[in-house]
C-alpha cells in the first residue's frame, strides 16, 4: 500500500511540474513579441551546447528564456545597441541534431563575448529588422543572409 501512495505522490508531483512549465511558457508568450530560438550556452564540445528556448523582445533587449526551466529571469539578455551580427550560416556537423534543418545560425558579437543564435529562416528577417530599427548611433550591422544550398 505504501508503494502505491509513493507512486501516486510522484505522479501528482510530476503533473504539477509539467503544468508549471506549460504555464510559464504561456505567460512568456502572452504579451507577444516572442520567437522560438536556440542559443549556444557553452562551446566545450564542438557542435554541442545549444539550449532551446523563447526569445522575448522587450524594448532594446532580446531576453532568452530556456524552454525547460522554472527560472523567472532570462538566461541571457542581448541589448540591440551592443549586438552586431557577423555572419549567418547553416548548421554544421553535430549541430544538425539539435537544430532543425530549416534554421540558420547567426554568429553575433557583444562587447563581452561572441554569441551564436539559431532561429528559423522565416524569423531571421524579423530579427534583423528589429536589430536595424534600433535608435540612431547603434552599432548593429545587418549581413546578407546566405542562400540555402541546393539539396540533392
Amino acid at each position: 500500500m505504501r508503494i502505491l501512495e509513493f507512486l501516486g505522490i510522484c505522479a501528482v508531483t510530476l503533473l504539477v511540474l509539467l503544468l508549471a512549465l506549460f504555464l510559464r511558457r504561456r505567460l512568456l508568450m502572452r504579451g507577444g513579441g516572442t520567437i522560438a530560438l536556440q542559443v549556444r550556452v557553452h562551446t566545450l564540445v564542438p557542435g554541442r551546447g545549444w539550449s532551446a528556448g523563447i526569445g522575448q523582445f522587450v524594448g532594446d533587449e532580446l531576453r532568452f528564456h530556456r524552454m525547460f526551466s522554472f527560472a523567472i529571469r532570462p538566461k541571457r539578455v542581448l541589448n540591440r545597441r551592443e549586438l552586431t551580427v557577423d555572419r549567418p550560416r547553416l548548421p554544421e556537423g553535430a549541430e544538425r541534431r539539435p537544430i532543425p534543418g530549416h534554421w540558420v545560425v547567426l554568429s553575433c558579437a557583444t562587447p563581452g563575448a561572441c554569441v551564436e543564435i539559431a532561429m528559423a529562416e522565416s524569423t531571421v528577417t524579423g530579427f534583423l529588422s528589429w536589430l536595424e530599427a534600433g535608435p540612431p548611433g547603434s552599432t548593429a550591422r545587418r549581413p546578407a543572409v546566405a542562400p540555402r544550398p541546393a539539396e540533392h
